[in-house]
């Protein structure tokens, strides 16, 4: 059995025009609905013609470690020549540094659109457009010229290096190191490791920006974050008067990992050799200005911020196609009878599609991922307010999500894309139908930008208490807009209820984390449990604003049928998982004590 990919533009429509713009017009500009259709047509069909069909065999082959330099799968360099002709790579980019200048709503479509079609080969564009959009914000101007434009266009790759073998989260722990030379020049040292797309054969130079300490004003390297910066660090090295390409710089592969998934990646050792290395200013500084001791760390954070919204989409994506398959599986597959004889088909057996559990596992999948792939646009268009009297407000709820979206979006996934294995039996987990690689590939998501505790723990130990804790007054001030709004339509009104109680639920949590009487452990134990709260009671949240669009459509709608499934969809949601925030809450307030009384010698 092959399921084909269909991307799904009907979706983004509604959401981006309908749901989305109504609100926030800032993210679609001047585009009307018939350009936006337009444009996603024309992305859906090139990536279920083009790339969908190398992702299977790119999974059989994997990538190829020879003489010192990474090969991809057959059919990667062709798929990605076509993509950077056809200039689905930098549909957002801005126009200024060769891009399309498409509002990022599109672009984030066509991200799903491409990472659902190959993972694996969307991984090395979707790093190389977050590198660039870092070197945007904290490059010099020779690099805005030279470096930038190239990486738009896509004849050079970016990458981001932060982990080394003995550090990962704690970033205090490095040893790669840059070292100021007597010509201003810096020549950076050390090893990184699990560095996606660190090497490969699509393009003829790729720009790492590197994670290094730099000696302080004594010359040490301290074991803290102090005399941390981001650096610049070309494959090849750059003329910056020119932008022409020299000799290889100091920047080695000494292997690749063989992998659970995602094997079109190549997850490459790295090794920094005395390379030639640039550093990057604070995202805040204008070009030109006197850089801080810390320079480079907000760069850092601005580009590992955007990879975990864009970790969480991949997510998302991997799963949409392993529901598209058993979805097809369920309405093709004869077994059993229906209970209600009126269901009956009338042949030795029915659908399967027909059977409760078999529908509550499409049910919990197809859920999630609508709801989900509405919230990652709303978060977007948070964190892109344009309105500076709304901007901070705005984006601090933004950023507050940030995490929700990389950990919950990835731990349901995950679990959506086991789902859909589940429903299809043997089959299934037949590597020959597809979905045994898709839930191999969503596995990695969870890890991927900081392990998903450590995002829970981001988002309690940081995001909560920032600015006196006001974003999460603004997430549920939000919320009950949307509640009171909701309220207006009786078929809504019992939903709307719902949805204000578990927002109480996670005002009540944030108070009790803010308790300053806390015993140390708790955060750390009770923090993924109130990550799950956020993600279920966010995605209640646009379950209830995409109802409320529906019931005002539908008397007009020549597509009844897509809208009533917004509404089963959202029914499903409330019924069976937003009951659960309660039992959460319950474990949130557990605390660390079970955890913590156990020796540790018992483990």
């Amino acid at each position: 059995m092959s399921t084909q990919y269909r991307a799904p533009v009907d979706d983004y429509v509604f959401l981006l025009h309908d749901v989305i713009a109504p609100v926030a017009p800032h993210m679609l500009g001047d585009l009307t609905r018939n350009d936006t259709r337009q444009v996603l047509d024309q992305a859906a069909r090139f990536f279920e013609e083009v790339w969908a069909p190398l992702d299977g065999p790119a999974d059989e082959e994997g990538c190829h470690f020879e003489d010192g330099a990474v090969r991809t799968p057959a059919g990667y360099r062709a798929g990605y020549d076509a993509l950077c002709e056809a200039g689905w790579n930098r549909v957002s980019a801005p126009e200024a540094s060769g891009g399309a200048g498409l509002p990022e709503a599109i672009g984030q479509a066509v991200r799903e659109f491409s990472a659902s079609a190959c993972n694996s080969l969307g991984l090395y564009a979707g790093l190389t457009a977050g590198a660039h959009a870092t070197v945007r914000r904290t490059g010099e101007p020779w690099m805005l010229k030279q470096i930038v434009p190239p990486m738009v266009d896509g004849r050079w790759a970016g990458t981001m290096c932060l982990t080394e073998p003995h550090c990962g989260t704690d970033l205090r722990l490095m040893t790669t190191r840059a070292m100021p030379q007597p010509d201003g020049s810096w020549r950076l040292s050390g090893t990184k490791i699990f560095i996606s797309g660190g090497d490969q054969d699509l393009t003829e130079n790729v720009i790492h920006l590197v994670l290094a300490k730099v000696p302080d004003e004594s010359g040490r390297l301290r074991d803290d974050l102090s005399t941390v910066r981001l650096f610049l660090v070309p494959k090849r090295v750059v003329d910056p008067d020119t932008g022409t390409l020299g000799d290889r710089n100091g920047v080695v592969v000494a292997g690749i990992e063989h992998k659970m998934g995602l094997k079109g990646s190549a997850t490459c050792t790295m090794s920094f050799e005395h390379a030639l290395a640039y550093p990057l200013r604070e995202s805040s500084q204008p070009a030109g200005s006197q850089r801080k001791s810390s320079a480079g760390m907000s760069g850092m954070f601005d580009m590992m911020n955007s990879a975990r919204l864009g970790t969480g989409l991949q997510a998302l994506s991997s799963a949409t196609r392993a529901y598209g398959h058993a979805a097809v599986y369920a309405r093709d597959r004869l077994a059993g009878r229906a209970a209600k004889a009126e269901d009956r088909t009338g042949g030795a057996a029915d659908p399967i599609v027909g059977h409760p559990d078999v529908r509550r596992l499409l049910l919990k999948q197809a859920s999630f991922l609508e709801a989900a792939r509405a919230l990652a646009l709303q978060v977007r268009t948070l964190l892109d307010e344009p309105d500076d009297a709304l901007h901070g407000e705005r984006s601090a709820i933004g950023s507050l999500l940030t995490p929700v979206v990389k950990a919950f979006f990835s731990d349901r996934s995950f679990e959506s894309a086991n789902d859909a294995m589940q429903l299809m039996g043997g089959h299934g987990y037949i590597r020959d139908n597809g979905v045994e690689q898709l839930v191999r590939d969503c596995r990695i998501f969870q890890l991927y930008e900081g392990a998903n505790g450590v995002q829970a723990l981001d988002l309690v130990l940081r995001k909560l208490p920032a600015a006196g804790g006001h974003a999460l007054a603004g997430f549920l001030d939000l919320i009950e807009a949307t509640a009171s709004e909701a309220r207006q339509w009786e078929p809504l009104r019992e939903q709307a209820d719902a949805l204000r109680q578990a927002s109480q639920q996670i005002r009540a949590c944030g108070q009790w984390f803010a308790d300053p009487a806390r015993d140390p452990y708790d955060a750390g134990a009770s923090s993924s449990d109130f990550l799950a709260m956020m993600g279920i009671v966010a995605c209640a949240w646009m379950c209830l604003r995409m109802s409320v669009v529906a019931l005002d459509l539908l008397p007009a709608a020549q597509d009844r049928a897509f809208l009533e499934r917004k509404l089963d969809l959202a029914r499903y949601w409330f019924a069976r998982e937003l009951p659960l925030v309660s039992a959460l809450r319950q474990r949130v307030e557990t605390g660390a004590a079970c955890l913590m009384a156990i020796p540790s010698e018992r483990f």
